[in-house]
């Protein structure tokens, strides 16, 4: 059931989770099955749910010999990319699938990852990443531990590249005025650094506003352009200037945690790992498969001059600086995440 407005997301949220929480003890006190309800808003063709959290949930329930299985809710089919925290706070799902791009009021460090030219690959930024969110590490003490959930699955999409529906980019000029959508956060800072107007939207939303022409184009990775449907519509991209990336959690609620006994615990952290993995060895063997499937389908890609997009990947330096010490001034530890960061993509 999807939640369409504040009032009745409440009321089910509380509701839910009250009804939720009740069963679920009583299942980790019998030592028997696990049962763990999982909230995804994202759709099933998408690589992070097919190649990432379907490999995550199978391995666990390998790994257990069935012991731990999944009640799998994808598709918001439990509420918007927005709520997945809120969703895994309240116990109406002891797992969520968590954007920190679309929730940077909460997860404002975790944004480092989305910062533009910081790193090329899916394995690199998602095992810097994992690392960084685990347990007596950074981002976990100081974002996800605070908000109640911790890490099991890590998928780090890669680069993302700008891409337009009719207008044709061939120089770093032409960027000016387009509205491209953006994950928000420091894609923002990017946008605005090519001289476009940032419209910040969630994935789902996307390819209605390109189809009305809400959207001149958006900031978007390659392998995610057929799972939402976006060949319809995009003609153009650039291939040679990255304008930051995106990551998915799939989270476990400390609460639902808590209640697992240690074995279960350490098969879903080892299903997580392999997940990583897997995922992001997908992510990185299949891009170039993935554009020569998109030029059969007509969107070219269309590079800017060398000497430009090395103008433009050169002037990112700033958005770093800039970035860290945004967060630093709110007495957050901006200018030491982004230097663990750099320090983890750059092993």
């Amino acid at each position: 059931m999807l939640l369409k407005n504040a009032t009745r997301t409440t009321r089910l949220l509380s509701a839910l989770g009250l009804a939720l929480s009740g069963a679920y003890a009583a299942t980790a006190t019998a030592q028997d099955t696990v049962t763990l309800r999982v909230a995804d808003w994202m759709p099933t063709s998408h690589h992070v749910s097919s190649e990432g959290g379907v490999v995550f949930m199978e391995k666990a329930k390998e790994l257990s010999k069935g012991r731990i299985q999944f009640s799998y809710f994808p598709a918001e089919q439990l509420g918007k990319a927005k709520d997945s925290l809120q969703l895994t706070q309240t116990g109406v799902a002891d797992m969520a699938n968590i954007a920190p791009a679309y929730i940077t009021d909460k997860f404002p460090l975790a944004g480092v990852a989305e910062l533009p030219g910081i790193y090329e690959g899916a394995c690199k930024g998602s095992h810097a990443l994992a690392k960084m969110t685990s347990p007596g590490n950074i981002l976990y003490e100081n974002e996800f531990g605070p908000n109640g959930v911790r890490v099991l699955f890590t998928a780090a999409i890669g680069a993302y590249r700008p891409m337009t529906a009719t207008r044709k980019v061939e120089r770093a000029a032409d960027f000016a005025g387009l509205k491209m959508r953006t994950a928000g956060g420091p894609m923002d800072q990017t946008a605005a650094l090519l001289g476009a107007a940032s419209i910040k939207m969630a994935g789902p939303e996307v390819l209605v506003s390109l189809s009305r022409g809400t959207l001149d184009g958006l900031f978007w990775p390659i392998l995610s352009v057929q799972p939402w449907g976006m060949q319809a519509v995009l003609k153009y991209w650039t291939p040679n200037i990255s304008v930051g990336s995106f990551v998915s959690y799939w989270v476990i609620s400390e609460k639902a945690w808590s209640k697992l006994p240690k074995d279960v615990q350490d098969i879903l952290i080892e299903a997580g790992d392999y997940a990583t993995q897997k995922h992001c060895d997908f992510v990185d063997q299949t891009e170039g498969d993935e554009i020569e499937a998109l030029k059969k389908m007509n969107i070219v890609p269309v590079p800017l001059p060398d000497d430009e997009a090395r103008a433009i990947t050169q002037s990112y330096g700033k958005i770093y600086t800039d970035w860290a010490a945004s967060l630093d001034g709110r007495s957050r530890p901006g200018t030491t995440v982004l230097q663990a960061f750099q320090a983890e993509v750059a092993k």
